[in-house]
């Protein structure tokens, strides 16, 4: 087993579990390892961190292994989180503040179902803008974390409350109209096709029996009627062997 490897993958976890974390059951199961080696690689990372003096933590919460910042740094951080930042906001930090804005308060699990991808940094980055704050918690298992725009979401974009924010029912009026619009273009070219079908069944009306040589056939008989003493020369198979 080539363990530094095993380690940087466990490093890489650990990054993207973000503050949920990852239990020792979990990296067993990813890494196909016994759980005591998987737990004993991340205790020899956590150490690796420890003795390399890095920027960063691993630390063990309620049995799960999470990384975290060195508390002694957070001066430096509440700098950064106050320094003017001529940066615009990412497309994840708009989409997630998006989402709180409509549907607030609201959890960072509800945002990631609703996105379908991890949120954590978009989150920490629109609380270091002070674009979004914690607003309590919420009455469910972990008591998670509730966020809601500020006042200062309020004065960056202009609105006097959240009333003025675009009415969301016309978004979605707005994709029904959409869905509507398909759906009747789908019917149209299927009801294209059963006519084209169902008339290909159909049997002609009694004025139409003829088949157009037979109706120049009758038109011109109409015109030229036989006279009745008229001959008529028959085929030769028609004729009796006398008659040949």
């Amino acid at each position: 087993m080539d363990y530094r490897k095993m380690k940087s993958i466990i490093e890489g976890l650990l990054f993207v579990s973000g503050d949920e974390g990852i239990d020792g059951r979990q990296l067993a199961d990813v890494l196909e390892l016994p759980k005591d080696v998987a737990v004993e690689l991340v205790l020899e990372l956590q150490e690796d961190y420890v003795r390399d003096e890095r920027g960063l933590q691993i630390v063990e919460i309620a049995g799960s292994f999470q990384m975290a910042s060195i508390p002694a740094h957070a001066p430096y951080f509440e700098r950064l989180a106050h320094t003017p930042s001529r940066t615009n906001l990412s497309q994840a930090a708009l989409e997630t503040l998006s989402i709180i804005a409509y549907k607030q308060p609201i959890t960072r699990v509800e945002i990631e179902e609703i996105r379908g991808v991890k949120s954590d940094r978009a989150l920490h980055t629109l609380v270091a803008k002070e674009l979004i704050e914690e607003t309590g918690r919420a009455e469910a298992i972990g008591r998670p974390i509730l966020y809601g725009t500020t006042k200062q979401f309020m004065d960056y974009f202009g609105l006097g409350s959240l009333k003025d924010l675009p009415d969301s029912s016309t978004f979605e009026a707005d994709l029904s109209l959409e869905d509507e619009r398909m759906l009747f273009t789908k019917l149209d070219r299927q009801l294209t096709i059963d006519d084209i079908d169902g008339k290909r069944g159909e049997l002609p009306d009694e004025d139409e029996s003829f088949e157009p040589e037979e109706e120049q056939f009758a038109e011109v008989m109409k015109e030229n009627p036989e006279p009745a003493d008229m001959e008529i020369e028959l085929p030769d198979f028609l004729k009796d062997d006398s008659e040949r």
